[in-house]
């Protein structure tokens, strides 16, 4: 078994190294016989970019014994993809986080009907609504919850949940001492005190735009299934609930009005026959009850006058409205693979090529016109959306913006 310095040396290799940890340890059998790998070895190892060879290749363990005095300092466990407390259901998806981080007591998330909440951060009343009365009523009814620490329908989600006395988990896109937002260190309290704070970052990393499609494969991988309460068509909801499809997890959508924006994700869902449509949390549980006989029990609603007690909160200063995305054809991308030859793996460069001259393609288009295998293209499909460089459209076709220059 590897020491906790190794698997913390490997999680720091480069920007991305959720992308490469595994190819690396199917290799190597371990981070420790990854570390004593020579650059010889590295080159053997087949679909490693440059730049991912050259930090495998520094063996300076001071960032790492950094991270385990901080950890230490800030009373946060480090829990290792061997350690058995580390959650199957995790283990099993693609490219799981070989190190999280936790705060908290982190119960057996195998054994519970854990359910993800997501939505939009720039909710509507309604959504706000809706992600409180869901996490009250599952925790009042046996499930564990599981959302992000956004503001919006994350916050509000974990903060019905925390009303309805149940265990709660909140998965970061930045280090656990790093409170975002800046007004949420109450609900990270109370989140630690009721249940868990997990991140694969280590302390001390600020919240980027990048961590945070990539985080959601997490919400994804610990739970059941994932409630998409607000979104829009490209939010990171929906990509949420892309890694939830992808990983076999039942997603679930609250309807909204036709004509709200922040209902297109949701009502999208379920007009593709994406998601079942639920309209309280039994909806969802019911599909999990023969699963968790001794857990799961539905109850009726709580009085209406004990609800709006239980889920009143104080008044906020009104916030000006977040900065929508212009709609319309997106702009050209120039990708030039002179230049930056490892701007996209071997499957990732392939899908684009197919999708150059404006082409929209199938998934199934795809694996017949590249030759890679179908869970090959829909990894790769998910890790190109994600960063927005495919975007699906009408008929499950997908599209490019990138324009390759080779």
């Amino acid at each position: 078994m590897s020491t906790v310095r190794h698997w913390l040396w490997l999680s720091t290799r480069g920007k991305n190294p959720e992308r490469y940890a595994a190819r690396i340890l199917d290799y190597f059998g371990t981070p420790e016989g990854a570390y004593h790998a020579d650059r010889e070895a590295y080159d053997r190892v087949e679909g490693l970019p440059e730049k991912v060879k050259q930090t495998l290749l520094d063996k300076n363990l001071a960032e790492v014994d950094e991270i385990l005095q901080d950890c230490q300092r800030l009373g946060i466990r480090i829990l290792t993809i061997q350690d058995a407390e580390y959650p199957e259901r995790l283990r099993q998806i693609q490219d799981p986080p070989c190190v999280l981080y936790v705060k908290g007591r982190l119960p057996s998330l195998d054994d519970e009907a854990a359910v993800a909440i997501v939505g939009a951060r720039n909710a509507s009343p309604y959504g706000i609504m809706a992600a409180r009365k869901l996490g009250l009523d599952l925790t009042r009814q046996g499930a564990l919850v599981v959302s992000g620490s956004a503001r919006g329908i994350d916050s509000a989600a974990l903060e019905g949940a925390l009303k309805g006395g149940g265990q709660v988990i909140s998965v970061l896109g930045n280090g656990i001492d790093v409170i975002y937002p800046a007004g949420n260190q109450a609900l990270y309290e109370d989140v630690a005190a009721q249940g868990a704070l997990i991140s694969e970052y280590p302390p001390g990393t600020e919240p980027k735009g990048s961590h945070f499609p990539v985080r959601n494969r997490i919400l994804a991988g610990l739970s059941l299934g994932v409630v998409v309460v607000e979104g829009t068509e490209t939010s990171g909801s929906l990509i949420t609930a892309r890694w939830a499809l992808e990983e076999n997890r039942d997603v679930f959508a609250v309807p909204g009005n036709i004509d709200a924006p922040l209902s297109r994700g949701p009502n999208g869902l379920i007009r593709k026959n994406e998601a079942k449509l639920i309209l309280d949390a039994w909806d969802i549980l019911e599909e999990y009850e023969f699963l968790y006989p001794a857990k799961l029990h539905p109850k009726g609603e709580l009085p209406q006058q004990a609800q709006e007690a239980r889920l009143r909160q104080p008044e906020e200063p009104s916030k000006p409205a977040a900065k929508q995305e212009p709609e319309g054809e997106e702009p050209k991308l120039i990708v030039d693979l002179r230049k930056d030859p490892e701007a996209f793996t071997d499957d990732e460069a392939a899908l684009i090529r197919a999708l150059q001259g404006g082409e929209t393609r199938t998934a199934d288009d795809l694996v017949e016109g590249t030759g890679i295998p179908a869970r090959r293209v829909m990894s790769a499909l998910t890790m190109l959306q994600v960063r927005q460089l495919v975007s699906q459209g009408p008929g499950k076709r997908f599209s490019t913006p990138v324009q390759l220059k080779e």
